[in-house]
């Protein structure tokens, strides 16, 4: 087994053998533990993206866990199968987008080539990591353009795969996607009437804004 850890991240003392205890079924190619924020009570945001974190990795990884594939084994906290990596690491250390070398979303783009080789993917939220977050805006921006262009890209190179996945995976597939897409257009679609009308788009400013609410409630309840 290769674990792969974050250097900015702290393990608990039984996350290597709960993850091991997983990967006991040679079906597993590749599990992943619940991530927390380190930092969590340095700022509002590190307190915001903690709650993200929860919903990320007990919502949407457990859910795609349910059906036997996370889409993501994140790059903090992720242990693989040797035998699968060493048979995927030419095309893993070759990453490549449109034909040029990719240095991001290295951790999607593994988690897929396991799927792609008829590996499951699994969540392990009893094994916790604690990682370091952004704690101001500007970097917390940059991280999330980051990561928001390997979902797209790795959506992409995941397609062959998900006919052979449970549909909720297609479905959630959409969802990541067409969700962050409508999101940017309802956004540019508001700066747009401000401009041009001076007036604000309040029901998509309500909607926006009550869905996030919700969701963050969840999250703080939880």
């Amino acid at each position: 087994l290769i674990l792969n850890v974050d250097s900015d991240t702290t393990l608990a003392p039984d996350v290597v053998s709960k993850l091991a205890h997983k990967m006991r079924d040679p079906a597993v190619g590749a599990a992943m533990g619940q991530l927390k924020a380190s930092n969590q009570k340095d700022t509002w945001l590190t307190r915001l993206i903690d709650m993200e974190y929860w919903l990320a990795c007990n919502e949407e990884r457990a859910a795609q866990a349910r059906f036997g594939a996370v889409m993501c084994c994140c790059g903090p906290c992720a242990m693989y199968r040797r035998s699968a990596m060493l048979s995927l690491l030419d095309q893993y250390e070759t990453q490549l987008y449109r034909g040029k070398p990719s240095d991001f979303g290295e951790d999607r783009h593994l988690t897929i080539l396991m799927l792609s080789a008829g590996f499951r993917t699994e969540y392990v939220p009893s094994a916790i990591a604690a990682t370091v977050v952004p704690d101001t805006i500007g970097i917390y921006l940059r991280q999330q353009l980051r990561w928001a262009r390997s979902t797209f890209r790795d959506t992409l190179l995941a397609l062959p795969v998900l006919p052979g996945l449970d549909r909720y995976l297609t479905l959630d597939a959409i969802g990541q996607n067409v969700g962050l897409l409508l999101l940017a257009l309802s956004v540019l679609t508001g700066i747009g009437q401000f401009a041009l009308t001076a007036t604000l788009p309040w029901w998509t400013i309500l909607v926006i804004g009550s869905m996030t609410l919700v969701r963050c409630s969840v999250a703080a309840y939880r």
